[in-house]
């Protein structure tokens, strides 16, 4: 496989689509913990669009991941600039296999802890939740460092398509 010198269309908006429906996990979170107290409780909930849009936004999360691993997988991505300091390519490449990781990984713990009632399953979902806004924060940071920093524009791959 060759080694792409840009992000694909396709890449560059599943990017963008994951974040968005990321940032709407995190404002829709409140409505499903509610629930969740509710179910824990042994009360039942009634139809909630919130709640159902948490559940159907980690659906779609859990779906476009995978979609753009099996992209990564086929079409590759663009290498770190040659003169990116080592220690660096490092941490990116630790903090994208972070966020990918969780990335499925939440929306299986809030399936499992939403449909099969799992209490362990719910406390991980949590967990996680930090965890990803921490890589999702080092992910930012590293993109503001590359842009305002380093002024390689490596923030142009995910702005401009290569294909």
């Amino acid at each position: 496989m060759a080694i792409p010198n840009g992000y694909s269309r396709r890449q560059i908006a599943l990017h963008w689509i994951v974040f968005v429906l990321v940032v709407l996990q995190f404002v829709l979170h409140e409505g499903i913990s509610d629930a969740w107290d509710v179910v824990e409780d042994g009360g039942s909930v009634a139809f909630s669009p919130v709640v159902a849009g948490h559940v159907i936004g980690g659906l779609l999360v859990l779906l476009l991941v995978i979609w753009r691993l099996q992209i990564r997988a086929t079409r590759g991505a663009p290498p770190p600039p040659k003169e990116e300091n080592p220690a660096l390519k490092h941490v990116a490449k630790a903090v994208h296999a972070g966020l990918y990781l969780l990335l499925i990984l939440m929306p299986l713990s809030g399936a499992v802890a939403w449909f099969g009632g799992v209490e362990p399953a719910a406390e991980a979902h949590e967990v996680m939740r930090l965890g990803i806004l921490a890589l999702v924060g080092l992910h930012i940071a590293g993109a503001l460092y590359h842009q305002f920093i380093l002024r390689n524009n490596l923030m142009n791959r995910m702005r401009q398509a290569a294909d």
